[in-house]
């Protein structure tokens, strides 16, 4: 009995010595197997993950192939998609040799894919305008539709873009510009082919929805060719030149045809038009700069037809000069800005005189314009013209106008502006002109910056 008590005694010791030591071993096992499920569970996640954004990638692709409904694949650009693997050093156990990866070729869109590459930027412009008030000398319409402007442009290739503005009026369509530009030209040279608003000045570039002002200033009216100005077909060539202390300065020289509204008319095909154009472009600090110009054109003008002179003998020379100041604070420039402009000219026309002399008439005009922004919606400015007329210099308009435009969105204007003209009848008499003008711009589509 003695040794069986001893034998159960030693039994029962070694069996709780065994349990100790289990419980000791049994969470590293525990900690062990967790952390490998661990390791597993997130490798299940990612190859979850992949599988996922493989199937989202099929969905798209049979969604486009069903939109196609072609058979056969289009010979667009086409997207080389490979299926993603987990890598394999990420699975548990021994590395398993890689998949082979299956790749298939994706045509996005098809033919209406490619087709939307090759379709250009279009856009269309409404400029609505009414007028109130009295103008005896130059009288307005109460309501127009003053213009609608098509634009079509589009980037040919990477060595050329072409621009194609056409203006439908009431009383007809008009090609207002149609040109293309060549900017990959040796010795840093820019070409235009077509026809375009010459450079000359900072008006006669722009168009009419794009001007600040519902009319153009006097000076364009009486001394560059009105609304239209000097536009034309023919080349134009620019370039940048070498500049110091941090100053932009371009160089142009364009050669027209010689038709430009009243100002340049060509009686024979040699008698073609030229203007040149020199431009100056420094920032005065973040938030200010300062743009200057000169501008040259010459070309045949129609007061020789019909008399006993030679036509082409009347030539009618400008010259121009141009300066803007503007300030727009890059955190604040949607909600405040502050421009300055003012554009000088000089005319320079032969002519017959009323006693049937060869004469040149000397004309001068400018305007100056300043316009604020209060804040996102709302801006103010105002101008002072005056301008001699090109055919009598002794015929001198002026006048100055109020304006205040509201911007419901950067698709849209309402523009109000108040007009007094101080305009010459005779070289002694004037009559006195009080008008309101209103204006609704609209722009739907793509449209390309103006100049700045």
């Amino acid at each position: 009995m003695k040794r069986f008590a001893v034998l159960s005694a030693l039994l029962l010791f070694s069996s709780i010595a065994h349990a100790q030591d289990a419980s000791t071993v049994s969470p590293k096992r525990d900690a062990s197997a967790a952390s490998t499920e661990d390791a597993r569970m997130k490798t299940l996640e990612e190859q979850v993950r992949t599988l996922a954004g493989e199937v989202a990638l099929l969905r798209s692709e049979l969604k486009e192939l069903r939109d196609t409904k072609s058979p056969e694949p289009a010979s667009g650009p086409q997207v080389l998609l490979a299926s993603a693997h987990p890598e394999p050093g990420m699975l548990p156990g021994p590395p398993a040799p890689a998949a082979p990866q299956a790749a298939q070729t994706q045509t996005f869109g098809g033919a209406s894919g490619n087709a939307k590459l090759l379709n250009p930027d279009i856009s269309l412009i409404g400029d609505f305008i009414g007028t109130a008030g009295r103008n005896a000398v130059s009288p307005s319409r109460s309501l127009e539709l003053h213009e609608s402007e098509v634009g079509i442009q589009a980037i040919i290739d990477p060595y050329a873009r072409a621009d194609a503005f056409i203006s439908f009026g009431e009383t007809g369509v008009n090609v207002e510009e149609g040109y293309v530009t060549f900017t990959a030209l040796p010795a840093g040279l820019l070409l235009k082919v077509g026809k375009m608003r010459a450079d000359f000045g900072k008006v006669n570039t722009t168009h009419n929805h794009a001007l600040p002002f519902i009319d153009r200033p006097l000076a364009t009216n009486n001394l560059v060719g009105g609304e239209d100005g000097i536009d034309d077909a023919g080349f134009s060539l620019s370039r940048f030149l070498p500049a110091p202390k941090n100053w932009f300065l371009e160089g142009t020289a364009q050669i027209f045809r010689g038709d430009s509204s009243d100002l340049f008319q060509a009686s024979r095909r040699q008698d073609v038009s030229a203007v040149g154009h020199l431009r100056a472009y420094r920032d005065l600090s973040e938030s200010t700069n300062l743009d200057l110009g000169v501008s040259y054109a010459r070309g045949h003008n129609n007061a020789g037809i019909g008399t006993a002179f030679i036509p082409s003998n009347f030539l009618t020379n400008l010259y121009g000069g141009d300066a803007t100041l503007r300030w727009k604070p890059l955190r604040r420039a949607i909600y405040h800005s502050f421009l300055f402009r003012t554009e000088l000219f000089w005319s320079a026309r032969d002519q017959v005189s009323t006693a049937a002399f060869f004469q040149t008439q000397h004309a001068f005009g400018m305007y100056s314009y300043a316009e604020y922004r209060v804040n996102r919606r709302w801006t103010v400015g105002g101008r002072f013209d005056r301008s001699g007329h090109a055919t009598d210099a002794r015929l001198t308009d002026s006048g100055f106008s109020g304006i205040l435009t509201y911007w419901p969105s950067e698709f849209s204007q309402i523009r109000g502006q108040y007009r007094f003209g101080h305009l010459a009848t005779s070289p002694t008499d004037f009559s006195n002109a009080n008008e309101f003008l209103f204006q609704f711009l609209f722009v739907m589509g793509a449209h390309g910056a103006h100049p700045f």
